[in-house]
């Protein structure tokens, strides 16, 4: 019998560090925890900010870690050269799509507007039934309580559903996120299949 193909984090988070050293912190941890587990990283590519910082840990930890980064932000996110696979892509759609291709969970670290897009893009496409991936947001330092309070309201006022919002998994602890999001991706799942959405 094959042993079952390792799972595939794709991690959304920001190309700068924040201000607070818990966020760097959570990253690297987040990144080790993909690693200690046997799992595959997928990320933005970029060498700098959060980016850089997971993707580092997992690759000092073991882990396979690929990249796709369109080729206008190689050089302002400074494209990471040391990692397992690198995708240098056209454009912002095939880099997403690329993403969540290789992906079976999705984490959302800390981020700008680029995180919060993706984090909703994939998201929406759960919603509507392209994927059946697990969903996950690190809620660091109290850095989504506003977002994750302001989507309770949406639910409130009758513009999401509560099963709609229960996709979207939140905790502050990397670790734990990491091992209930790989509990929720279905069985049947193979991280080389790469044909997902």
């Amino acid at each position: 019998m094959n042993a079952p193909a390792p799972l595939s984090f794709c991690i959304y988070c920001g190309s700068r560090p924040g201000h607070r050293d818990a966020y760097a912190d959570a990253a690297r941890r987040t990144g080790t925890a993909i690693a200690a587990r046997g799992s595959r990283l997928v990320y933005g590519g970029g060498n700098v900010g959060l980016m850089g910082i997971v993707a580092d840990a997992a690759l000092a930890a073991g882990a396979f870690v690929c990249g796709v980064i369109p080729r206008s932000l190689m050089e302002r996110e400074v494209g990471h050269r040391g990692l397992s696979e690198l995708h240098v892509v056209e454009t912002m759609h095939q880099r997403k799509q690329m993403m969540a291709e290789r992906a079976d969970a999705f984490i959302a670290l800390p981020g700008g507007i680029g995180t919060f897009e993706e984090l909703f893009e994939v998201w929406t496409w759960r919603q509507l039934g392209y994927h059946d991936q697990p969903i996950g947001l690190l809620n660091i330092e109290g850095y989504y309580d506003g977002l994750l309070a302001f989507l309770d309201r949406s639910v409130a006022e009758g513009f999401l559903g509560e099963n709609v919002r229960a996709l979207l998994l939140a905790d502050d602890d990397p670790e734990r996120l990491v091992d209930r999001l790989a509990r929720l991706v279905p069985s049947a799942r193979a991280a080389d299949d790469y044909t997902r959405i």
